[in-house]
């Protein structure tokens, strides 16, 4: 698995390069390492180059590999390190695995309705907490895709205000599957105009510290519109078994 520094290395050059050109510094944005479908062994790997935080889409698959990873990690002595390591849930959220969720992940990309974020917040409360989440936006306006529309975000963070132990901290999207990254950008620039908006609207508990946007396709592109969290798999894992 030797591939995968050269594919993390490579990827990170990318995004300083990305942030350089918008004039961002390259350590403002964070690579989330999206390991749907890979085993422990290759996480471990990843987390070995250096990778700190780990995306998962499916809550049962990250139950599966949530305590052997966090076992490597404590092995490592990595946990006491100066790093800190967060595991975060990029894909759709159903409200009935809410409870399990809130026992593995550090941040939730993905809450699409007041629905799931008062489920967060209630499940959250029984536990003493507050849950970190980003709101997914459907930018791109696929009927395929999950997230707010732009137009009903504003009233959705007003309404949210309900809910405290759901904390809002940013704001996420998916690009088209095309073979022109450039395509995305019109999606990408919403979002950061999105979030430009919240923010002067200066809503209790909301902050937008986050937007995590751009996958393996299209991820300098995002990081030139604001991105600072990158969801990235396939590029870290291509050609890792050799």
């Amino acid at each position: 698995m030797n591939s995968i520094v050269d594919n993390l290395s490579s990827i990170n050059e990318r995004i300083a390069n990305a942030a350089e050109r918008s004039r961002r510094t390259p350590d403002s944005i964070k690579l989330v390492a999206v390991t749907k479908g890979r085993s422990v062994p290759e996480i471990q790997a990843v987390l070995a180059a250096g990778a700190t935080d780990i995306g998962e889409n499916r809550v049962q698959e990250a139950r599966q590999k949530y305590t052997p990873v966090n076992a490597f990690i404590d092995a490592s002595g990595a946990a006491s390190s100066d790093k800190t390591y967060r595991w975060h849930l990029v894909g759709h959220l159903q409200r009935n695995k809410v409870k399990t969720a809130l026992e593995m992940f550090s941040l939730i990309h993905s809450v699409d309705s007041l629905r799931l974020l008062a489920e967060i917040a209630r499940r959250s409360e029984e536990r003493s907490q507050q849950t970190d989440v980003l709101i997914q936006v459907n930018t791109t306006r696929e009927e395929s895709k999950y997230g707010l529309a732009a137009d009903d975000l504003l009233q959705f963070i007003e309404d949210a205000q309900a809910y405290p132990a759901a904390r809002i901290v940013g704001l996420m999207t998916m690009g088209q599957l095309t073979p022109s990254p450039d395509a995305n950008r019109p999606a990408f620039a919403l979002l950061r105009s999105l979030a430009e908006k919240i923010e002067i609207q200066k809503f209790p508990r909301v902050t937008m510290q986050y937007l995590s946007m751009g996958m393996t396709n299209d991820f300098e592109v995002a990081v030139q519109e604001g991105a600072n969290l990158v969801r990235i798999g396939r590029a870290i894992f291509e050609f890792s078994k050799e």
